[in-house]
């Protein structure tokens, strides 16, 4: 293995943002569940073809030094465009440490200045050549470590012109997993929820925001989006029909399917780890409980038994447990409870309103929304220990979610003219999406599959 020992606490990385002292913020997602209060009125959203401002800040002592050079090309600018893709995935994990590398293009074959690049502080050097021919773009990328003074990696990636950001996703996957030893995120996708006027938008993007889409526009609110385990459907609650329906959405083929709509609200979906299940909250029988239903919509069961509101479910991975939030308590939040239903074990107790709960990929932690002295914030609990850590800052955040890899926690801020935003799980980086008048009103990360 290269000199990689700095990023070992990778291995872990669910630990990472739970023994760590960080600040942070989250706002109350009622509007997913449909169970805590009325629907918030939401803001403006970009539309397909917004383009998206980028804002990335934040440092760290232990993370690991890189430069990644500007691929070699014909003109310059594409082999530009595609480093700097790298190099924005690279720093939003919180991971790394970019070295400047001063517009520098290396040479493949022309051998690599050890000394130079140690100088300047980089333990590894990522480089290489791009190229393309109309409909297809190519990376040739290679990275060395400049203290063994050997290369380390190499790989030839390519895309489809019209979508030329995946390859570098596929590079800054390639690098991060080579010196990290995971599975990087990278190439995934998010959905999220936005609104411009009085169009409601369902988008799918790429991990970075960038390439944004509209898998539904609608008149009517569309709350709660939610990712298959295979990356192809989206679970949401639409409005259109006047009242709160649960809709499966393909993705791919635009097809999709009411799965609940039973007499009163139908609200807050979440997959089972197989796919073959979803979680849902309904009213139909007074007060919102939580039920279980095929991915088709049949068999409705359900799953808790208390008098009070019980909502925004999700599986554990392991696919065993609900983690849920309930008022049962006098207080909002959050509980445990076997996946067939039963008695629920209480999760959270730091503070009097705890929401929104998703677990992380690895079943080792937490992340949902608290209020601390008036502020919604994104907090981060570990499992196994009951350590609490707050993410961000508020005072208005919301709708978490962690990647797949279990390294950022994705989530809305501001509940008017609201942004996107993505945090490592340590707090070492974060990046804010915005556009001009847009409000984005709730967020999920897609799995492993996701991209394009």
């Amino acid at each position: 293995m290269p000199a990689i020992h700095s990023l070992t606490a990778r291995a872990a990385r669910s630990q990472r943002g739970v023994t760590l002292r960080l600040t942070g913020a989250a706002k109350d997602s009622a509007r997913r569940s449909l169970g805590w209060f009325a629907l918030l009125a939401a803001c403006a959203m970009p539309t397909a073809h917004a383009q998206l401002q980028v804002e990335i800040s934040g440092a760290g002592a232990n993370q690991y030094p890189i430069a990644v050079t500007d691929f070699a090309d014909g003109d310059g600018q594409r082999g530009r465009q595609l480093a700097d893709v790298v190099r924005a995935d690279l720093t939003r994990s919180g991971l790394f440490r970019m070295v400047n590398a001063g517009g520098t293009r290396v040479d493949a074959g022309g051998g690599l200045d050890f000394a130079m690049w140690r100088d300047r502080g980089a333990n590894a050097v990522a480089y290489g050549s791009s190229s393309g021919n109309g409909s297809q773009v190519e990376i040739n990328y290679h990275m060395a470590d400049t203290v063994q003074q050997a290369e380390i990696d190499s790989q030839v990636v390519s895309a489809s012109m019209n979508n030329w950001r995946s390859a570098a996703h596929q590079v800054a996957d390639r690098i991060c997993e080579r010196l990290s030893g995971a599975q990087c995120a990278f190439s995934t996708r998010i959905a999220f929820v936005a609104k411009r006027g009085n169009l409601w938008e369902l988008m799918v993007a790429d991990a970075d925001g960038h390439n944004p889409q509209a898998a539904l526009r609608s008149r009517e609110a569309i709350i709660s989006p939610s990712w298959s385990p295979d990356g192809t459907r989206l679970a949401y609650v639409s409005f259109e029909s006047g009242k709160p329906v649960v809709y499966v959405h393909n993705v791919r083929t635009g097809q999709r399917n009411v799965v609940a709509n039973f007499r009163g609200n139908n609200s807050a979906p979440a997959w089972s780890p197989d796919g073959s299940k979803l979680a849902v909250v309904l009213s139909r029988d007074g007060s919102s409980q939580i039920y279980s239903v095929n991915a088709d919509g049949s068999n409705p069961t359900r799953l808790t038994q208390s008098g009070t509101i019980n909502t925004e479910p999700a599986f554990t991975p392991d696919g065993q447990s609900i983690v849920f939030s309930s008022d049962r308590g006098g207080s909002a939040q959050i509980y445990r409870m076997v996946v067939g239903g039963g008695n629920a074990t209480r999760l959270t107790f730091n503070g009097g309103h705890n929401v929104s709960p998703r677990v992380s990929p690895d079943g080792t932690a937490l992340t949902y929304v608290t209020r601390r002295g008036g502020n919604f914030q994104i907090a981060v609990l570990n499992l196994s220990t009951g350590n609490e850590v707050l993410l961000t800052n508020g005072p208005d955040d919301q709708s978490p979610s962690f990647s797949p890899d279990g390294g950022m926690v994705l989530y809305t801020a501001g509940q008017r003219g609201g942004t996107l935003n993505v945090r490592s799980i340590d707090g070492l980086a974060q990046e804010t999406l915005s556009a001009s008048g847009a409000g984005i009103t709730a967020a999920a990360w897609g799995p492993f599959g996701t991209a394009k």
